[in-house]
């Protein structure tokens, strides 16, 4: 760590009138934050239509070096990395961000350069349903991809839903906060995030120690959630909410975004069924889908498409007892209808919306269109004359 240039950023980062897109532009002109101060009194040298405001930000710099220099005290004590633009390590995607911080502090030991990053994000209040699309794309995703980095911001709702599926599939996992290192918010995800550091995954900030949880700093780490990955998932969003600011800022960043649909109605579901409808959002239905639309290939041996590998997977599977009783149901008729599955099973109708949804995914029942469903391989070998929707 170069000392001297992590102080010089931090300074850069605390200065009033000089906003994150400036102070960018400042380093990069200048080639590092130390020439930046070196070099004060030249800053429309560097920024030529520089207002008066960024100008005066460095007539008076003591109050920002001496708050530099307390936090590298502080950091150097908890023995966290600080990153600044021109550190080797310092990560490529985020760099590539017009307003990437000039410095941010990590502790952790998940690569930042990891060959492939993705951010799930959405609803703090998120329903049964948010929670087991999280778990099963993850737990998906780790069967072709185990290497791949999940981001995500320890809040509550799908954010911590996406750290604890990454850890329970054993991925590395990286929270990125709107405050300092010095604690966690919320309180209830501690334990959370001490388990993120013992199983190799990482907690990132911009923020220095004892920095206030304010909102605005909640929507600026955003950007750092999207800069940090190659794609961006929502999964829950109501109409307006922090999962669809990330989600326009990965566009921005030329990323690509990806949305669960939800039933129509739900106001859980506002937000990413309008992404999808205006376009803003690449529909997901499961990891394959995603896996294809990145161009991640899918190894050859995990095709199981036949009705005859998914008929014998059906009788050897461990499933939930709600999920086998859903499934008799199916065996024992042609075809069925949804109302009829949840008047036979007794299962709740969003239960079982999810049950039929996850199944339909991952190939063990069949959509005969107009809401009805069967096994495989009574679908196979169903009249090839039936009606069914193009």
């Amino acid at each position: 760590m170069n000392t001297q240039e992590v102080i010089y950023s931090i300074a850069l980062s605390q200065l009033k009138g000089v906003n994150l897109v400036n102070a960018r532009t400042l380093v990069d002109k200048a080639g590092s934050a130390s020439e930046v101060f070196a070099h004060k009194n030249k800053i429309k040298e560097y920024i030529p239509d520089a207002t008066e405001r960024l100008i005066q930000a460095f007539s008076n710099t003591d109050e920002a070096m001496e708050r530099a220099e307390k936090e590298i005290a502080f950091i150097e004590e908890k023995h966290i990395k600080a990153l600044t633009l021109n550190s080797e390590d310092y990560p490529w995607r985020l760099r590539e961000c017009e307003d990437a911080p000039v410095v941010f502090f990590y502790n952790g030991s998940a690569n930042l350069n990891s060959e492939r990053i993705i951010n799930i994000v959405g609803t703090r209040k998120c329903s049964e349903y948010g929670r087991e699309l999280v778990t099963n794309f993850v737990k998906d995703l780790h069967h072709y991809y185990p290497d791949t980095v999940v981001v995500s911001g320890l809040a509550y709702g799908i954010d911590i839903c996406a750290h604890r599926a990454a850890m329970e599939n054993h991925m590395s996992t990286i929270g990125v906060l709107a405050h300092g290192l010095d604690t966690i918010y919320p309180a209830a995800h501690k334990k959370t995030a001490e388990n993120m550091l013992k199983q190799g995954g990482g907690l990132l900030t911009e923020n220095l120690s004892n920095t206030s949880v304010d909102k605005v700093n909640f929507v600026r780490r955003n950007r750092i959630v999207a800069g940090l990955c190659d794609a961006c998932i929502v999964v829950e969003s109501a109409e307006k909410g922090g999962a669809l600011i990330t989600a326009d800022l990965s566009l921005s960043y030329d990323r690509n975004v990806f949305a669960f649909p939800g039933r129509v109605g739900d106001k859980s579901s506002v937000g990413c069924n309008n992404l999808i409808r205006e376009n803003g959002a690449a529909l997901l239905t499961s990891a394959e889908d995603f896996l294809k639309a990145m161009n991640w290939p899918i190894p050859s041996d995990n095709d199981s498409s036949e009705p005859e590998a998914t008929q014998q997977e059906l009788f050897t599977t461990d499933f939930d007892e709600e999920t086998r009783a859903l499934l008799n149901c199916l065996e024992k008729a042609d075809d069925m209808c949804i109302n009829d599955i949840v008047t036979e099973t007794h299962i709740p109708y969003e239960r079982a919306s999810f049950i039929i949804f996850d199944l339909e995914m991952k190939g063990f029942i069949s959509s005969l269109g107009g809401g009805r469903y069967c096994l495989p391989m009574k679908w196979a070998n169903k009249d090839s004359a039936i009606d069914l929707p193009l």
